[in-house]
Order: C-alpha cells, then structure tokens, then sequence
C-alpha cells in the first residue's frame, strides 16, 4: 500500500504506527531570549541547531521502522498555494486584536505579497517590527523594533496538542495557554484545505472549550482517558464525549484529574501506555490519580460515575485483570522527579511493547527494557527545554488497528 493510498485512524495508543505528523523546529526557537521564553513556555533558551539534530535523529529512528513523516511546514506550504487558504491563514494572523485596525491591514498587505514557503515561515516563525517596517498605526510607531507583530510559534515541534484522532475522525483542539492558541489556526488549514485530508470527518475546534491533544489517550479501542487539570478543563472533556458517542467510535471516557503544575501539565507527563495492558507512570501518581467514568446516558447527557481509581477504572474499561504498572524512574522521590520532568513516561509506543524515549532517562529506560518492553532512545537535551517528550512531538495520524474487544 502507498503512502498516499494509507488510510487514517487511530484505536489505541500502541497498535504498529504507520503515519505521523511532525514538525522541525526552525526559526521560531532562535526568537527565543532569556527576556521572552517563559511567556513562550520554554524553561531556557535551547541551542536551534542542536534541536534540530536530536529532532532529526527522532524522524529517522521514526522512518527506519516503517513510519511514515509527515511535516507540517510541507503540509502548511502546499495549503498556502490555494487561494482559500491563503485567506484563511493571513485573516487569522492579522485579526490578532492587539495589532489594531491600522496594522492589522497593513500586515494583511504584507502577508500577502509573500511566496508560500515564506508565507508558511513567517507565520510559524514570527514577524518583529524591525523585519515588517513601521507602517503608519499607532500601534506600529509604539513598538519597539524587537517587538512582534506576528509571535513565533516556539511549541509548535509538540504536534500531539493542536490535533488528536479518534477512531477515523480528527479533533482540532482549542489550546489553553495564550502563546500557543495560534497553533490551532495553522492546523485548521492544514486538516480544511490538504487534499490528503479533504474527507477526514471533524469532531472538535479551535472555538470550543479547551481541550488539548496531550491530553488524550486511547487506552484501547473504544476507551479513552483525558486529562483535567492546566490544559483541559471539564467542560472540554464533556463536549469531547458528547461527539465521540454521537459517533460511535468511544463507549468510555476516563476523566482523570491532574496536578495543575508546570511538571505535570498533560496526562501524557504522568503516563502513556507501552502495551495493550502496560504503562509508564510517575510512581507518585500511582495511587493518587482517580477517574470519573463517563459513558453514553439514557437522556440527552452522558452518565457520570465516580470518583474511583484510575488504574481501576481503566482496568475495568479496557477489560484486563489490572494494569501493570512501570514506573518512572526508581522507588526513590529524587530519581522518579527527575525522570518524570526530563520526560522520562512521556514515550512514544510504535507497536505493542516497541516505544521511543529520551536517552537521558537511563532509570527509566532500564525498567523498561527489563519489562520487556523494546526502547529505542533519542537524544533530547535541547527538545526537551519546552517540556516535551516523543509523544508530545508527534501526531500520529495512522496506526494499525488494534481487536475490538465484545
């Protein structure tokens, strides 16, 4: 089968991964200053040629299995030759309401004399004034030259967040944190106007409630878990529901609150699955996470059970005695908390017990392997400085199904 002839479609978080979306963090990370990275969610300023290497070896290891990459700077730039788009992307840059209505049309002006491979760039990496001119609003002549009139999109590498696909429908997230709303508009684009997604069905957007890919796991065909906490809020994962049983394709949904913090901002920080009935956890969460069950209701809402375990309820959900559980560093608070904020649970699965984790995380790593569980390692010193591992970095798009269980 072709790439081109694959179909899309996820059921779990492990079947054999055929497609993914990725995006190699260019120009946008150099915008990066000890001034401006925390307000752009980085925790330092990463060295750009060294991320894009260590991105590079993740791609490579990703194609050396079977893996088909796709990049969303090829998507975005074959969108950006089709007149709608075009519109569609420039609108969204230039309504941004901090610009004003003099230089939101001047930047429209700009935005459109540019090529599509510029065009795909500037609005991923950003517009200072220095590179736009001065142009005649008030807002522009107040700015200084440093100063962006586009923002870069430093966190767009964490492609899991800005889309995640159910069964063979695809969810435009609505991101939470003001540095990364824009991300959606792009993604937007790329899933409306791409012919290699023209009939894909859309299940969620940008304007709803917040509910972020990372998020989002499929435990097992028909059972998903998502996150409550910084990023999503309960009333996403209530509409979220609500669609994925209009469609059929989910008979559960976990509701799992999490610690509102820096270290633990998706549930995908906390846990991922590296087998049909195994998971990488933070051993601190082990017996602290709890889950709301929430399932199709006799009336218009969805039923709600719960609080329970997490473990339990997803024990119950995916029909398994229990979960094994391998844990995110050693037993010891120093080496787990370490682990768990270089990343070390946030892997990426490739096929039942086959996954991809940063090399740094040798504790974990270990287990892992002494698990059984198959754990090709990439470098991630300068990825990881905006707090993300391979799950976070890639949107699978295609996986292997795997049995529906009766």
């Amino acid at each position: 089968m072709s790439s081109t002839e694959r179909s899309f479609g996820i059921n779990s978080e492990v079947g054999r991964l055929r497609s993914v979306i990725l995006h190699r963090p260019g120009g946008e990370l150099r915008r990066l200053t000890p001034r401006n990275n925390g307000a752009l969610l980085f925790d330092g300023v990463p060295w750009v040629e060294r991320a894009q290497a260590e991105h590079d070896r993740f791609a490579r290891t990703l194609l050396d299995h079977g893996v088909e990459v796709l990049y969303v700077g090829a998507l975005l730039t074959e969108c950006l030759y089709l007149p709608e788009a075009r519109e569609e992307a420039i609108a969204s840059a230039a309504a941004d309401p901090r610009l004003g209505q003099t230089l939101g049309r001047e930047l429209r002006a700009y935005l459109s004399d540019l090529g599509p491979e510029r065009l795909a760039a500037v609005l991923v990496e950003g517009l200072t004034k220095e590179e736009f001119g001065s142009g005649g609003s008030l807002r522009g002549k107040l700015m200084r030259g440093t100063d962006f009139v586009i923002e870069p999109l430093p966190n767009m590498m964490f492609t899991r967040d800005s889309s995640v696909w159910i069964g063979d429908a695809v969810a435009v997230t609505s991101l939470a944190m003001p540095a990364r709303r824009r991300e959606t508009s792009l993604t937007s684009v790329i899933y409306r106007h791409h012919h290699r997604f023209a009939d894909v069905p859309k299940i969620y957007d940008p304007s709803l409630e917040h509910l972020e890919g990372g998020d989002v796991l499929a435990l097992a065909p028909g059972v998903l878990a998502v996150g409550v906490g910084e990023r999503t809020t309960p009333a996403g994962v209530e509409r979220l529901a609500r669609r994925v049983f209009e469609r059929g394709t989910v008979r559960t949904v976990l509701a799992v609150p999490i610690a509102q913090r820096r270290a633990t901002m998706h549930l995908d920080t906390v846990c991922t699955m590296v087998d049909v009935d195994r998971m990488v956890m933070y051993a601190p969460a082990e017996n602290r996470l709890d889950a709301y069950t929430i399932t199709p209701g006799d009336g218009e809402d969805p039923a709600i059970d719960g609080p329970r375990s997490f473990l339990d309820a997803a024990a119950e959900a995916i029909g398994v005695e229990r979960i094994e559980i391998i844990h995110t560093g050693a037993r010891d608070v120093v080496t787990a908390e370490r682990e768990q904020w270089d990343d070390g649970n946030n892997t990426l699965a490739l096929a039942p017990a086959v996954a991809v984790a940063y090399e740094r995380n040798t504790v974990t790593n270990g287990r892992l392997e002494r698990a059984g569980i198959k754990t090709m390692t990439i470098p991630g010193s300068e990825l990881g400085s905006g707090r993300g591992g391979p799950r976070c970095m890639s949107c699978p798009i295609a996986r292997d199904p795997l049995p529906i269980e009766s």
